[in-house]
């Protein structure tokens, strides 16, 4: 039988789980060197060298060369001894494989060390950059000519940007509220003036003839903010509590540093509630929406998750958008929208392809929704089979993306400079992560004929992944729906209490991570998830009688998945695996061992689902 679409793109643009690729891969590397040694070569013929070829070969050059050797190979041997995460028994976290093209990519930039934070010190390497959001842009559904963005390290920082940029929006509406507020002598409404939208600005502007000194006199952003706070709540005629950032129970830990970070704090992180399927829920978005403009808190920035950390869900984005097109339309009240695309934008490579069916017509419609956000976070060092550290922040237009400059002109005006250094967070970035990015998508590509056929399998594999594990294993009790590859189990017999089924599975989860058949992750549900924990509880008749749901994890990312041979071979050892532990049968040290009074416990936690 001929390989799938997606295993043929698998076997030419992988290196291969047992190295198939080596002697082309040493090629290309090879290849890469030649070129790169030639041209230092080429590069100003006539100057000197550092030192002549008998000085090459001198005794102390040729002992310190060798200790560099023996020191490479330490390393080199030290590094064997790494999670094997390229092959596809490494089910743990987010991380796999890395494409060739992401690899060559990142070698080739990474001799020439061009540095992003100009395009002085970056010719090459800033135009690539460019082209790879760009690409970036599209699979996202942006307009890649109006759309904007750069490199990060990844998406800590990547949201961080989010949050700087709708600050600076948000900061530039308050202060015009604030002025005119002052100027007029009317009662300023923090809410509305902080979501009144340029439109509005613009007119405000030239209605009050404002100059830049003016407005900057207003920002809190730019003055003291203490005292600009205390002149909003003198006009507002309340006290003025600061923004808030509605972000969903599913977030990543970013947020919360966001927070600290732009001195917000705590209080200012509002998260919107989950339903029963662990998504964002969009009715309460409207109550926490409502309840800031009673406050006068505006709201810096609202929040989906595309991908989320745990479970790998996909919240709906689309309803989410289509309550912010009613606050925006109906009541002129512009709220910034952010998606966390993290881990799941490349999903997006999908839409538009027969390989969509694997999606849910729910994920579908919100990874399409992605394209009506202000700004997205995408991490190319995961899905995108990137090495790391690759993050990337992307906005919808010029104006979503400026950052530096308080004027009102700067809506009109090209980005400042000829390099980014002044609206990025990271000063010097490296373009080793942009030529990856470029290299994939022109070989490989992010649409569904490519990235997409192989990201479909990714999710094809978790389906039957489950299916082949509950067929065997009726007391392996999986969260659904999910959303994309990664699948969410826990051990629990029907009627069992929650508190019961934690202490199992977390017991089989230890027996799991101490093989070295395979690698698995882990995470708890919180109360945030009461909701989900509830219903996946309900689910067997059990009893929700902690606070939270401890889950074994697995990420089927790894691209080799596509390859049915993997299934074929791996998903019996690992139904093997489980059923031995529930059974008590694991490979260990006798049970009268006094070193092994856990596996005794863990051996009588185990024993489920009838297996003797």
């Amino acid at each position: 039988m001929s390989p799938s679409p997606a295993a043929t793109l698998a076997g030419a643009y992988f290196p291969g789980p047992r190295s198939e690729n080596e002697t082309w891969v040493r090629g290309e590397f090879q290849t890469v060197l030649d070129q790169w040694f030639d041209w230092r070569k080429g590069l100003f013929a006539g100057d000197p060298g550092s030192a002549s070829a008998a000085d090459r070969l001198s005794p102390e050059r040729l002992r310190k060369r060798e200790e560099l050797s023996q020191h490479l190979a330490e390393l080199c041997e030290a590094l064997t001894a790494e999670t094997p995460t390229h092959t596809p028994r490494y089910i743990g976290h987010m991380k796999a494989e890395v494409s060739l093209p992401a690899l060559f990519g990142w070698l080739a930039a990474m001799l020439h060390n061009p540095n992003n934070t100009s395009r002085e010190s970056s010719r090459v390497g800033s135009v690539i950059e460019a082209e790879a959001v760009a690409m970036l842009a599209t699979m996202v559904g942006y307009d890649p000519v109006r759309a904007q963005g750069h490199f990060t390290s990844g998406g800590t920082v990547a949201n961080f940007e989010a949050v700087w940029r709708a600050r600076y929006r948000l900061d530039h509406w308050l202060s015009m509220g604030l002025h005119v507020a002052e100027a007029t002598g009317d009662v300023l409404d923090p809410f509305a003036a902080a979501h009144m939208g340029w439109d509005r600005f613009r007119e405000l502007w030239f209605d009050h003839d404002l100059t830049d000194d003016q407005l900057r006199a207003c920002s809190a952003a730019v003055g003291n903010p203490a005292s600009v706070w205390r002149r909003i709540s003198e006009a507002a005629r309340r006290e003025y509590l600061g923004p808030v950032m509605l972000v969903p129970g599913n977030k990543h830990y970013s947020w919360l540093k966001a927070a600290n970070l732009f001195g917000l704090g705590e209080d200012s992180l509002w998260s919107i509630a989950l339903d029963a399927e662990g998504r964002l829920d969009v009715d309460d978005f409207e109550r926490l929406t409502r309840l800031a403009e009673s406050q006068g808190r505006p709201v810096l920035m609202t929040v989906g998750v595309a991908g989320a950390t745990e479970t790998g869900g996909i919240d709906p984005i689309h309803r989410l958008h289509d309550r912010l097109d009613r606050w925006r339309d109906d009541r002129e009240r512009h709220i910034w929208r952010h998606v966390d695309a993290a881990y799941g934008g490349f999903l997006c490579s999908l839409l538009g392809g027969a390989d969509e069916k694997h999606l849910s017509p729910d994920s579908a419609a919100a990874l399409r929704a992605i394209a009506t956000a202000d700004s997205v976070t995408i991490d190319p060092h995961k899905l995108g089979y990137v090495p790391y550290a690759c993050g990337a922040f992307l906005t919808r237009d010029t104006a979503s993306y400026a950052v530096s400059a308080f004027d009102a002109p700067y809506l009109d005006r090209p980005e400042l400079g000829d390099g980014k250094w002044s609206s990025t967070m990271e000063g010097s970035r490296s373009a080793s992560g942009a030529a990856a990015t470029w290299l994939t998508g022109r070989s490989l590509g992010f649409g569904p004929e490519g990235l997409g056929a192989v990201l479909a399998e990714t999710i094809r594999t978790r389906a039957a992944f489950q299916a082949a594990v509950v067929e065997a294993l009726p007391c392996i009790r999986f969260v659904d729906p999910a959303d994309s590859n990664i699948a969410c189990f826990s051990v629990a017999d029907d009627g069992e209490s929650l508190a019961s089924a934690n202490t199992r599975t977390e017991a089989l989860f230890n027996v799991i991570h101490q093989s070295p058949e395979f690698s698995v992750s882990k995470t708890t549900l919180g109360p945030e998830y009461q909701a989900l924990i509830a219903r996946h509880t309900e689910r067997y008749g059990g009893t929700a009688d902690a606070p939270g749901l401890f889950l074994i994890r697995c990420v089927f990312m790894n691209p080799y998945w596509a390859a049915p041979d993997f299934r074929e071979v791996l998903f019996p050892q690992f139904i093997a695996l489980v059923r031995q532990a529930l059974a008590g049968k694991t490979d260990r040290p006798p049970a009268t061992d006094p070193r092994n009074t856990e596996a005794v416990e863990r051996t009588e936690m185990l024993d489920c689902c009838g297996l003797d």
